[in-house]
């Protein structure tokens, strides 16, 4: 192992809560005048090769951390001119009106992982460190179970782990302070919450899977700044998920389709609802005489306020989506990702210049007295209510934003994802129709569009706690359902003469996105998604 690098806080995930804590560390050292070195770790070849939104950005955080961001150039270019809120059936379409929480005159229709990368200029700027292609294995401990830094994933381990002649041992980054800014379902965060127990005090986390693409479409079909949400068609009524399109600049449209990963239906294939929306007749002129011109998915988080771990931890804290900060109702989560990272890094920074040291839970009160507490807490109510169904899920959201606005007496309560599923034999089977090759396009041609790579001959970074389960309980009781709502394609039953059964498991991990739907969905838990080495995975070009 060679010597450890070390930093006063290293932040794991070039996101926009990461970066922005980047920054305002920065700002802060230089404002008190105090040296503070400032170290992020990025998975992705390069940063926002991992970042996959929507997005429709509100700049408040934005507003906060750089006022003069157009001054500086910020890639914020599109300007929200229209909503538009749709409810589809099979054959038809009815305009609703726009729920308050999405209005958008003031925001902006944006590629976040451009406003990422942005982000990055502004803190290298400012003196971060920033080393992108860098995955985090685990996170380093004192013996008193402190975090005291984190080590990276080590390269040149052949596919069984062993080391190859270009074996690179993981590196150390020890750190006075550790952010975890890894996105929805990060690793680390997912090990810290079993070491710490900091779920212990709230609801489980619940999650959608989020896929889009993104399309050069005819310039006559094409309004620039219109911002289109649907529900309804094509998920059932007890389904929770929907579709945005928006109009970006160059005659491009962000295409996306969100579904709830508690549905109930094991048959159910969130890519080709994905695919067959884009039929519906309301739809598919849009798209005719277009191209995609890029790919991927993505797993949010949906759990809202009462689903908020305890956000620090000894040695550390959490930020963004690795805590679960979006803003469901609103459909946007960058804003308070970004906040979350500016607030951990307020208390951080106060910690280290400050004789009195680290007060654990002063970033969780600070987050819940900010106005990104406030404003999560005061639509706490409306995801959950969708556990009923549609119709009873809009009444509900009706209620608590007109009648109570917010302020119900009561918080609802969620359950996790991966114990929803019925069985097999007892739920409809689901008859997709096949891809067209112009609009719709099935999985394996449109991981092409994501250009995910993996380098050839590492470990497998999907690992099966007990094989056999994949078989005697996935296919035997679900039919396998990993098969479908992967998006990438990764899982797969195969015949094998040699596997109990005749039936095994295949695992195709290069074609993986890295969007953590195995991980979360699984519905014994078996699947554990971990860190492949850095640089691999998708390569999102303005996701």
């Amino acid at each position: 192992m060679s010597d450890a690098l070390e930093f006063d806080v290293v932040i794991v995930g070039a996101g926009p809560a990461g970066l922005s804590a980047a920054i305002r560390l920065k700002q802060l050292a230089q404002e008190k005048q105090q040296d503070l070195s400032v170290c992020v770790l990025e998975k992705g070849s390069e940063i926002g090769a991992h970042v996959l939104s929507g997005n429709v950005f509100e700049t408040r955080a934005l507003d906060e951390l750089l006022p003069n961001w157009k001054a500086l150039g910020a890639p914020l270019k599109t300007k929200v001119q229209n909503d538009q809120f749709i409810f589809l059936t099979e054959k038809k379409s009815y305009n609703l009106p726009t729920p308050p929480q999405m209005h958008n005159s003031d925001n902006y229709i944006i590629s976040l992982g451009n406003l990422c990368r942005w982000l990055g200029t502004q803190a290298e700027n400012l003196g971060v460190e920033i080393y992108p292609g860098f995955a985090v294995a685990t996170c380093l401990f004192k013996d008193d179970g402190e975090v005291c830094g984190v080590e990276t994933v080590p390269m040149g381990l052949n596919e069984k782990g062993e080391k190859t002649d270009q074996y690179e041992p993981g590196v150390q980054l020890m750190a006075k302070h550790v952010m975890l800014g890894e996105g929805c379902r990060g690793s680390l965060t997912k090990e810290l919450f079993a070491k710490f127990d900091l779920e212990a005090e709230s609801e489980p986390q619940t999650y959608g899977i989020g896929l889009k693409e993104i399309w050069e479409i005819d310039p006559a079909k094409h309004q620039e700044g219109l911002v289109t949400h649907t529900i309804g068609w094509p998920l059932d009524a007890k389904t929770y998920g929907g579709s945005f399109l928006y109009h970006m600049e160059n005659n491009q449209v962000a295409y996306g389709f969100v579904v709830g990963l508690d549905y109930e239906n094991p048959h159910l294939s969130p890519y080709n609802e994905f695919q067959r929306f884009k039929h519906h007749p309301k739809i598919q002129s849009l798209f005719e005489g277009g191209r995609r011109v890029a790919y991927g998915a993505r797993a949010l988080n949906e759990g809202g306020f009462q689903s908020l771990p305890k956000v620090s931890f000894p040695g550390g804290s959490i930020i963004g989506c690795s805590a679960g900060f979006l803003n469901v109702p609103k459909i946007k989560g960058a804003h308070t990702a970004m906040k979350s990272g500016m607030l951990a890094a307020e208390v951080a920074f106060e910690a280290l210049t400050a004789e009195t040291g680290f007060v654990l839970g002063a970033y969780d009160q600070k987050v819940r007295e900010s106005w990104v507490g406030k404003e999560l807490h005061k639509v706490r109510n409306i995801r959950p209510g969708f556990k009923w169904g549609l119709v009873p899920g809009l009444l509900n959201a009706a209620f608590e934003t007109y009648i109570t606005r917010g302020a119900s007496p009561w918080t609802l309560r969620h359950a996790k994802d991966n114990e929803s599923l019925r069985l097999a034999s007892e739920a409809p089977k689901i008859d997709y129709p096949k891809s067209d090759g112009k609009i719709s396009f099935d999985r394996l041609s449109n991981v092409f569009y994501s250009a995910t790579n993996h380098a050839e001959n590492q470990p497998c970074h999907l690992l099966l706690k007990d094989p056999s389960v994949a078989i005697d309980i996935n296919l035997a009781k679900y039919d396998a359902p990993e098969t479908r709502y992967c998006p990438a394609g990764v899982y797969e039953i195969v015949e094998d003469e040699n596997a109990e059964g005749g039936k095994a498991l295949k695992i195709n991990s290069q074609n993986c996105v890295h969007c953590k739907t195995c991980d979360i969905k699984d519905p014994t838990q078996n699947i554990t998604w971990a860190v492949p080495q850095g640089g691999g995975g998708p390569n999102y070009p303005n996701m």
